[in-house]
């Protein structure tokens, strides 16, 4: 038996895994940034927390912890761009924030406008875990919509949910 899985064969595996597309901001005395991530989940509902991982070699992880809240924004199918600008094919925050409309929390984070969900959250607990920060938030607000189809991202490559239940599209 092996000692441990090698990063590449874990890596293919887990792009095999679908998840939802979210992008991340913070906005607060440290400064405004953002990231897209699909390592997202909810921890706990009582409080209600969730969990989100940020590479740690990120030259906005200061931001974040500094700043000790955050926003994650799932995405519509109509945010696949904004999804690839927030992964850094924009390097300039003003330029990726530029992409899209935003509304201010009470907290002073940046929720997108016409994201389906968006989770106001403030940084309770972090993590290193090897190479990404598990930063654990509690939702303290939280802004919703009942239309629009998630995001996905899958097998390296951006999906939704067609109308059909069990479909899928690329």
């Amino acid at each position: 038996m092996p000692d441990s899985v090698s990063k590449t064969d874990f890596r293919d595996a887990m792009a095999r895994v679908c998840a939802s597309v979210h992008v991340v901001t913070t906005n607060g005395s440290a400064g405004r940034g953002g990231f897209t991530a699909t390592a997202m989940c909810s921890v706990t509902d009582e409080p209600p927390t969730l969990l989100v991982c940020m590479n740690s070699r990120s030259a906005q992880t200061s931001f974040f912890i500094e700043n000790g809240r955050f926003c994650v924004n799932v995405l519509t199918r109509e945010h696949q761009d904004l999804a690839s600008f927030f992964a850094g094919q924009r390097t300039e925050m003003a330029a990726r924030y530029a992409a899209a409309d935003w509304i201010d929390f009470p907290s002073g984070n940046q929720a997108l406008a016409d994201a389906i969900v968006s989770f106001d959250c403030r940084l309770t607990d972090r993590h290193l875990v090897g190479s990404h920060h598990i930063f654990i938030g509690e939702v303290i607000d939280v802004r919703s919509r009942r239309d629009g189809q998630v995001l996905l991202y899958s097998d390296r490559t951006y999906a939704h949910v067609l109308a059909q239940a069990g479909s899928f599209g690329g």
